[in-house]
């Protein structure tokens, strides 16, 4: 038997939100005649009588209470809100009375909403200075347009394959949509955040985690809207691909620890070329005399985002012709048609090989750098139709150079060592 009996642990946390909310109103009620008629003790009870109410009478009390607290609120605001047309209190004090019977049933939800209602009349301020003052209108647009495309769009696309080979998920493709508007939107913020000098190389090194490849589209699309941004862009295209290399190397791991032994100098290799050249052209953009004023651009392009995942559909579509037509038996040539869509997919299939015994680590070497390549073709390819050709003849080097750094070891360590 417990110490202390459920019904009275959850009707403190029902108090316990009535005085977290009821401290943070208190302190904006005022003084005098026209303060705010709630407070501290007025949230602390309706919290309780919300609680009491549906504890005792279940949900036809409960609601009858919450009827009569909306009453009495609709009648203090009609009476002493002359110059002041907030519905902020009031509503406050609604939304208390609902925690407050919600904890009596998941008392966890209700505490954690009742933290969330806090923060949000706590920063009022702070929240007006950011909509008034550093929210422009078309960030507000592209906000409401990500928003569509997330949660409208999104769940209506059919989520199977279709279209030749089957090789087409509609759901998959919106998604690589709405993957390069938030890529792009997370450039944008570092943009703003720490300018794009510094800015850009930093989100792409951190987007890389979620899409190295999208990454690349993403900046190619910064640097045909401002093309002084161009080297920023490129070291934070490249450094995307130093979340490649460290994600191959966690799979890797989960997959088969000898198979990441035999790789461990070439993906090593792979990542120092990769920041030697990233750190190169982020010491091109701070060499720069100004800083680059994006603010009045948009946060993301939609038509790049269709772009990439138009280019990225003959991709897939190339990849099960090409399955079809040499099959699955060559090893080489699965990893190296697997990694024209995805390199951590045609590293975990070699390395499932390595640990079922089918395998030696060394030989799964060549086929996991074969889809490493074919990735990075893939990668080239977005990036001359992502940002044109001046933003390619940059990118592509440094893809290259990444490619050749992990073979060249492979070569040494296989054949030389």
């Amino acid at each position: 038997m417990p110490l202390i009996e459920p019904v009275v642990l959850n009707l403190a946390v029902a108090l316990g939100i009535g005085l977290l909310i009821g401290v943070e109103r208190e302190r904006r009620k005022g003084f005098g005649p026209a303060r705010s008629p709630a407070g501290i003790r007025t949230f602390a009870t309706a919290s309780l009588a919300g609680a009491v109410s549906f504890a005792a009478g279940g949900q036809i009390l409960f609601s009858i209470v919450t009827a009569g607290v909306i009453a009495l609120v609709a009648v203090a605001y009609w009476r002493g809100h002359e110059d002041d047309p907030g519905l902020t209190t009031e509503i406050a004090l609604t939304v208390t009375v609902l925690l407050g019977g919600l904890s009596m049933q998941l008392p966890a939800l209700a505490g954690g909403l009742g933290v969330v209602v806090v923060v949000l009349l706590a920063a009022k301020s702070r929240l007006h200075r950011f909509v008034r003052s550093i929210l422009n209108e078309n960030e507000l647009q592209d906000a409401l347009t990500f928003a569509a495309a997330t949660l409208v769009v999104l769940p209506l696309v059919p989520d199977r394959q279709m279209g030749p080979y089957g090789s087409l998920n509609p759901h998959a493709i919106w998604l690589i949509v709405v993957l390069i508007m938030a890529i792009s939107a997370v450039g944008y913020v570092a943009v703003r955040l720490l300018g794009n000098r510094f800015g850009l190389p930093i989100a792409g090194l951190a987007s890389g985690f979620i899409s190295s490849t999208a990454t690349i589209a993403a900046m190619g699309a910064r640097v045909a809207k401002a093309k002084d941004t161009q080297p920023a862009a490129v070291a934070g295209a490249v450094l995307s691909s130093i979340a490649t290399i460290v994600q191959m190397a966690l799979v890797l791991a989960a997959t088969s620890t000898a198979t990441l032994l035999a790789l461990a100098v070439p993906l090593a290799c792979a990542g120092l070329a990769a920041s030697l050249y990233g750190a190169f052209f982020t010491a091109l953009a701070f060499r720069q005399t100004a800083e680059v004023d994006l603010q009045t651009g948009r946060a993301f392009s939609i038509s790049t985002a269709f772009v990439f995942a138009l280019t990225l559909s003959v991709i897939l579509l190339a990849c099960a012709a090409l399955r079809d037509a040499f099959g699955e038996n060559g090893v080489m040539i699965g990893a190296a048609v697997a990694g024209l869509a995805d390199t951590h997919s045609a590293a975990i299939s070699v390395a499932s090989l390595v640990a079922s015994g089918k395998l030696t680590p060394n030989d799964a070497v060549l086929p996991i750098l074969a889809g490493l390549s074919t990735n990075t073709v893939s990668k080239m390819v977005l990036a001359a139709s992502s940002g044109g050709v001046s933003f390619a003849l940059r990118v592509i080097p440094g893809l290259l150079l990444v490619a050749f750094a992990a073979w060249a070891a492979a070569f040494y360590n296989l054949f030389v060592w």
